[in-house]
């Protein structure tokens, strides 16, 4: 079974950046797709970047293009989301989770089987 278990969540200020990882076991790296969605107070719980482990190919929301990065460390087996820029409608708690049943890259929060725990990201204004 996937498991996921992510890190690096915290506060920061407007404009600070931080950056979320997630080691990733028991997946295939033919078929998986890992992303990173978030979870505010009261909201539903929204795509913010994915990858494709074998193809590399990404996706992200609108909202964060320019100023997030996902990228994975195969050797590690690790997945990360680098944040820039932030901002205070990105705070939210973020997951990391995998589908391990896909050949392309998607945000499709229905498809995505295997979760993790979750990390807490605060922005500041």
């Amino acid at each position: 079974q996937v498991r996921l278990v992510e890190s690096g969540g915290g506060s920061v200020q407007t404009g600070g950046s931080l950056r979320l990882s997630c080691v990733v076991s028991a997946y295939n790296p033919d078929t998986s797709c890992l992303g990173w969605f978030r979870q505010a107070p009261g909201k539903e719980r929204e795509g913010v970047a994915a990858i494709h482990w074998r193809s590399g190919f990404t996706s992200y929301t609108d909202s964060v293009k320019g100023r997030f990065t996902i990228s994975q460390d195969n050797a590690k087996n690790t997945v990360y989301l680098q944040m820039n820029s932030l901002k205070p409608e990105d705070t939210a708690m973020y997951y990391c989770a995998a589908d391990p049943y896909t050949i392309s890259v998607h945000l499709d929060v229905s498809r995505f089987n295997y979760w993790g725990q979750g990390t807490q990201v605060t922005v500041s204004s």
